[in-house]
């Protein structure tokens, strides 16, 4: 007969999207499966479980990172941004990248989407005036199976340009 392995529950303490998070779970729980299975964050996507799509991408105190990679106990006492937190303003209002995204019709079916925010994200804290192929470097860990990725890159172009200056930022009202 096969051995059972026993389910221990680890305490984890976290900050979700500026909110203090205090759960026990079993220490084999992914990061992906608390936000989405425990907290309802579903805007984190699992798409493979394997790091190979990049749909689970969040921030980890400040660094973008693919949640099916990280325990949630490994996570404890970190900062953690899901796509559900990076909206601007009391008023909910689209972050610059979310709004590069739509303006450039970066997205299809949406899937990649939340993931492919998060990298672009990451990538224009590291390089606030990316080339293209900067741009397709910093999300070749986020696969698309719709777009094509032109307006992915359009996109992430589109909100660096924004953010520093050299197009005239959409103004609703």
């Amino acid at each position: 007969m096969g051995q059972s392995v026993a389910s221990t529950d680890v305490s984890v303490d976290l900050e979700v999207n500026g909110r203090r998070v205090a759960r026990e779970v079993p220490a084999r729980t992914l990061l992906v499966h608390l936000l989405r299975d425990t907290l309802g964050l579903t805007g984190t996507h699992v798409g493979c479980d394997t790091t190979q799509c990049g749909a689970c991408t969040v921030e980890l105190d400040g660094v973008a990172v693919k949640s099916c990679t990280v325990l949630a106990a490994q996570a404890s006492g970190c900062s953690i941004r899901t796509i559900e937190g990076v909206s601007s303003g009391d008023e909910g209002g689209l972050d610059l990248v979310q709004e590069a995204f739509w303006e450039k019709h970066g997205l299809q079916c949406g899937f990649c989407t939340p993931g492919m925010v998060m990298a672009v994200r990451q990538l224009l804290r590291d390089n606030p005036s990316p080339t293209e192929d900067e741009v397709r470097h910093g999300i070749d860990g986020n696969l698309c199976r719709c777009t094509g990725y032109q307006n992915i890159v359009a996109a992430a172009l589109h909100a660096s340009r924004t953010r520093t200056g050299e197009v005239a930022r959409r103004v609703s009202g």
